[in-house]
């Protein structure tokens, strides 16, 4: 096929205005993420002293050397309680991601405790489980490097205790499926946290600073009045001698990372894998820059998603698949870094046809073993007589069936819009897509906010109508201000990503890098076999 051939106009005074719109929210997406790894850094000298490496140096350790790291969820936490948006630090006192360990792909999970001591909220219950889930779908080994003072109790929330039991059912699933679990103890891990070495398949202990009991000397003195010293109580070494829990005793954090990377070399967890094809492809013929530029950031300002496949794609050569019907939803045949994929993209409003199209799409997609990409930019589906008349809702409602029912991976990306049953019908959170990433320009919600405050306005006329009352202006101007900010606050791609509703915000240039790094994730999943049992591997 010949290559797509871009309109795009580099030097046109939209193009710059876009350029510059997108990365100023890129450079606010930096700030963020650097504030947990500044805030953290600040604890140095208590590691330095206590001859202990920060969180990130840890983890720069346990990761091969100039291999990707995929973090996740990096924004979590971010406002979640309120407060000041400059003080706010997002990432929830933990760093989780997908890596290299000794050559093989793992989840990697670790406890920042340069920040509160590495003490958790309800956001890191959350991200931990997502952390699980992944290493489950995708038959990955799970590392967790453990420093934490365990739950904050200054923020307790009954729901976090009673949801943090899944954390524990997580790991048990994980060795049961036959997925190898491994914990570096750095430092202490009390009452639940015990259980993070308790439910682990290999327990690599720090001498001096690892610590694992249910009830740590103070609350053991509450609780029951004995006094213990942390280390004859759950030192490391005690754990290694006497209570077997720990089974590589380590005498820095250095010498436990370097065994818990010797100890997955060892499994050798490739051979459970097919061999990866060599692929050959090429790059796209556009620069990713370009994707800057590209995109507006009012939502309601057209742009042409094939342009933006045109910068992702392999060679950026696609299919369009029925382009004349139901043209607003752009489906594409195409190849990512060697991958096969379907895209489906908007370009515009879904209407009967391109409901029709998509859910076409999708099955033959599926019937193929072929990995399914949303590009997610939509307001919605069509209303008005028009379509109701043309069966939107029974169309709709297939193209969502398609979506919920396909067995491949999906994998969205919401780089614009997502309002109303739009999301849903592009694979929002709620379809659990194998993984959803979100641009910083992304608005989310059930509908803007000035639609939102019209059609309140609209209602409270009308009612007032039939009681025979006149609303004046200046109240139905209160309400509609009071909607659109109450609206729009909660709209933005960095409220939402601090909410978990997503595996994290990306640079937009980085699109097709993350893309490809999951599709060979979920490659990997599909042909690797697992050595599953019925109770997991028990410590004894």
């Amino acid at each position: 096929m010949k290559p797509f051939s871009s309109h795009l106009n580099v030097n046109s005074s939209e193009y710059k205005k876009n350029h510059q719109d997108m990365l100023g929210l890129i450079e606010e997406l930096n700030e963020l993420n650097s504030r947990a790894a500044l805030r953290s850094g600040k604890s140095k000298a208590k590691f330095d002293k206590r001859k202990q490496l920060l969180p990130r140096e840890r983890l720069s350790r346990i990761l091969d050397p100039g291999k990707p790291f995929l973090e996740l969820q990096t924004l979590a936490g971010y406002m979640v309680d309120g407060g000041d948006p400059k003080k706010s630090v997002p990432g929830a006192s933990v760093i989780g991601g997908i890596g290299f360990v000794g050559g093989t792909r793992c989840v990697v999970y670790v406890d920042d405790a340069g920040i509160n001591a590495g003490s958790m909220t309800l956001s890191s219950g959350g991200k931990f489980l997502r952390a699980l889930d992944i290493a489950h779908d995708k038959k990955l080994p799970f590392i967790h490097l453990v420093e934490s003072a365990g739950a904050n109790l200054m923020e307790y929330k009954v729901e976090f205790w009673l949801d943090g039991g899944a954390m524990f059912a997580k790991l048990a699933r994980l060795s049961a499926a036959g997925i190898p679990t491994f914990v570096v103890l750095h430092g202490p891990s009390a009452a639940g946290g015990a259980y993070m070495p308790g439910m682990s398949d290999y327990v690599i202990g720090i001498k001096e600073n690892g610590r694992a009991y249910l009830a740590g000397p103070a609350l053991l003195k509450a609780a029951t009045g004995e006094e213990a010293d942390d280390q004859e109580l759950g030192g490391s070494e005690m754990h290694s001698r006497v209570s077997g829990l720990v089974e590589y005793l380590a005498e820095d954090d250095a010498h436990g990372i370097s065994i818990a990377r010797d100890l997955v070399e060892r499994l050798e967890w490739n051979r459970h894998c097919a061999p990866k094809p060599e692929k050959k492809y090429d790059e796209p013929l556009y620069d990713a820059d370009e994707i800057l530029g590209l995109v507006p950031q009012d939502f309601k300002t057209a742009y042409d998603v094939r342009e933006l496949v045109a910068r992702i794609v392999d060679g950026s050569d696609f299919l369009d698949f029925k382009p004349n019907y139901g043209a607003a939803t752009v489906c594409i045949q195409a190849k990512v870094c060697g991958y096969p994929v379907g895209i489906v993209g908007n370009n515009g409003p879904i209407d009967p046809q391109g409901a029709t199209k998509a859910a076409q799409f999708l099955q033959l997609c599926d019937q193929s073993d072929i990995p399914i990409v949303f590009l997610q930019n939509i307001t919605g589906y069509m209303v008005g007589t028009e379509y109701e008349h043309a069966g939107m809702i029974k169309h709709g409602a297939k193209m969502i069936q398609a979506v919920t029912n396909i067995r491949v991976p999906r994998i969205t990306f919401m780089v614009g819009a997502s309002y109303g049953a739009g999301n849903y019908g592009m694979c929002g959170r709620s379809y659990e897509p194998d993984f959803l990433f979100t641009w910083p320009n992304a608005q989310l919600g059930v509908m803007g906010g000035e639609q939102a405050a019209k059609t309140m306005s609209m209602v409270m006329v009308e009612g007032a109508k039939r009681k025979g009352v006149e609303i004046p202006e200046e109240v139905i101007k209160k309400q509609e201000e009071d909607l659109i900010s109450h609206f729009d606050s909660q709209s933005s791609a960095f409220y939402v990503s601090g909410r978990l509703k997503d595996d994290g915000i990306i640079d937009p240039r980085d699109t097709r890098n993350v893309l490809a790094f999951v599709l060979e994730t979920c490659w990997e999943a599909k042909n690797r076999e697992l050595r599953s049992n019925t109770f997991g591997i028990a410590r004894l």
